[in-house]
């Protein structure tokens, strides 16, 4: 009898069996039970097994559309920084209620255009001194601003962050920039260390409590402070719900869900640009946007939002553990026939390798696999601003903000499109290659062509990059959490999002010094994009693989040889595949 109940139990692959320290049974110490005493439970082959949670499928759906909710108002807060800061048309605040084209000659001097094919116009810092048009001064009573697009009341027109004070605006930028940056490496860290859930609990507290601060500041000093812990907080949220929601699926599920979430924030910033047109106050619009995030506090109530299982298999605390299990078993009978857990193909909780930092630094391949998907990531994010200011920093003929905002939110929707249309077919390193090809092709062909490309070739290529390099800064956020280990999932996705906004960093920089060095900063990332293809080629091939759990298993993704072909269903060395 049991002889002919193990065969099934063989990997028919050409797999290598799993250390022998490593049990495969849910309880290694205790003996072979026997057929008559109770029906052997379903036990999945070492090659392959299903992310579907113990509760059952319509609980792991619930949660999957319970960690996508977030990203709506989380877009209020990552997002806004354009409506916040954009300057808008001004001049000398002159006597009289209206200025009238002809006041306005006569009282502010003529100023020529920096840029080609700029003609310049009045002054927007000087003006005539009392009515004489032989001396020049600063402006003397403030500024009065033409705001016809964006908000009517932002930071810019309520403290005249313009002329002399302009310079507050790309530090703000840079700190809010900053303030990402340290809360994708420090909540990183914090959703590795002390779980999902916990981490998850903390940004949100901490995303409303500096929401709050931030809408009540009475200093621009006070604003950038607040601003960068709002930041730092805010990317928290993002980066566990993003992670947390990928751990929930099975291997087929992975992009279309991901695919989902980026739509929801896309979703998030046309929301946001309505709410900007209907309140026109920044106080007002950050606050629409952090007011709803208390309703995700109730994320904390016992049952409603679980902790990880992947990350509790991998836990120091075997009493949660053992009360998963306990779950998983009470509920095993009333689940779908098809629902499985990865509870029964993974180790017992004595046995769960804790994180070893010397292991960890000897981890080549996992290293390797960071530091190539974290150069993509600086590269895509700070090229894509190239492109959407390029009109306006080489021909000085800018389009409207509308425009310009419009246009990049419906190229981050697009791309989240073509990636799950094509992604799951063509393999994540072949579109990833592509993606960092056309970015690359299209910025050599605007700064090569620049002076015989017509404006509406310029527009072509200009949305093609910008295309091309959101799809790239996307996909690689996605590449990185699958073929991270879940015991650094957190600090490996938070170090490649952290280097992306070193990419985005340029933007703001070159901003303060009036777009001086635009050319070269375009120069050097087009250079860079093309040693990005190149470092591409080192990646391995996630597809419908298992997400590694141990630094033993993210070693095992490597590069497939390039000389021979694989089948889909054929895993990466010793990586075990679901589908086989």
């Amino acid at each position: 009898m049991m002889s002919l109940d193990s065969p099934p139990l063989v990997s028919p692959s050409s797999c290598p069996d799993p250390p022998l320290s490593l049990p495969s049974s849910p309880v290694p110490s205790s003996p072979a039970p026997s057929s008559s005493s109770f029906p052997a439970p379903h036990v999945l082959p070492s090659t392959g097994e299903v992310m579907v949670l113990a509760l059952g499928k319509k609980k792991q759906r619930m949660l999957i559309a319970l960690s996508i909710l977030p990203n709506l108002f989380l877009a209020f807060l990552l997002s806004s920084d354009p409506l916040l800061t954009f300057s808008p048309p001004h001049h000398c605040h002159l006597p009289g209620s209206l200025a009238s084209p002809e006041l306005l000659n006569t009282s502010l001097p003529w100023e020529k255009g920096q840029r080609p094919g700029d003609s310049g116009g009045p002054s927007q810092c000087k003006q005539y001194s009392n009515g004489s048009q032989s001396a020049v001064v600063d402006c003397e009573a403030g500024w009065d601003y033409n705001a016809t697009e964006g908000l009517r009341n932002n930071i810019v027109t309520e403290w005249d962050l313009v002329c002399g004070q302009y310079w507050l605006v790309p530090v703000e930028e840079v700190c809010f920039i900053l303030g990402v940056l340290t809360g994708c490496l420090g909540l990183g860290y914090a959703a590795d260390r002390l779980g999902r859930s916990k981490t998850l609990l903390i940004s949100l507290a901490l995303s409303v409590m500096f929401g709050v601060l931030v809408c009540v500041s009475p200093y621009p000093s006070i604003f950038i402070v607040m601003r960068f812990c709002l930041a730092a907080a805010s990317a928290g949220v993002y980066l566990t719900l993003y992670i947390t929601r990928l751990e929930m699926c099975e291997p087929s599920l992975r992009l279309l869900v991901t695919m989902l979430a980026g739509l929801m924030t896309v979703a998030g910033e046309l929301l946001l640009l309505a709410v900007a047109l209907g309140c026109q106050s920044w106080r007002g619009l950050l606050g629409a946007g952090a007011a709803p995030l208390t309703l995700f506090l109730s994320y904390g109530i016992p049952g409603v939002f679980p902790e990880s299982s992947r990350w509790l298999l991998l836990s120091e605390r075997s009493a949660d553990v053992n009360s998963f299990s306990e779950r998983r078993n009470s509920n095993r009978d009333v689940r779908d026939d098809e629902s499985f857990t990865e509870l029964d193909s993974e180790l017992a909780p004595s046995s769960h390798p804790h994180l070893s930092f010397p292991e960890l630094f000897h981890s080549r391949n996992i290293w390797k696999n960071m530091c190539v998907l974290g150069f993509t990531s600086f590269i895509s994010h700070g090229i894509s601003h190239c492109y959407s200011s390029f009109r306006g920093d080489v021909r000085g003929t800018s389009p409207s903000f509308y425009w310009m905002y419009l246009l990049s939110v419906c190229a981050g929707g697009g791309a989240w499109l073509l990636l799950w249309a094509t992604v799951d077919r063509c393999g994540r390193r072949g579109i990833l290659l592509l993606s960092m090809t056309l970015t690359g092709l299209a910025s050599l062909i605007l700064l090569g062509l620049m002076e015989y490309l017509s404006e509406m070739a310029i527009t072509v290529f200009s949305v093609l990059g910008l295309f091309s390099s959101q799809a790239t800064a996307s996909l690689c956020i996605f590449f990185t959490a699958e073929i991270m280990p879940t015991i650094i999932r957190g600090s490996g996705v938070g170090a490649v999002l952290a280097l992306g906004c070193v990419g985005r960093l340029t933007s703001p920089l070159i901003d303060l010094r009036n777009h001086y060095g635009y050319f070269l900063h375009h120069v050097v990332y087009s250079s860079l994009a093309l040693l990005a293809v190149l470092s591409i080629l080192l990646l391995p091939e996630s597809k419908r693989k298992v997400l590694p759990q141990t630094l033993a298993d993210g070693e095992q993704y490597r590069r497939p040889p390039l000389g021979r072909r694989r089948r889909d269903n054929v895993p990466l060395l010793a990586t075990p595949n679901p589908e086989t």
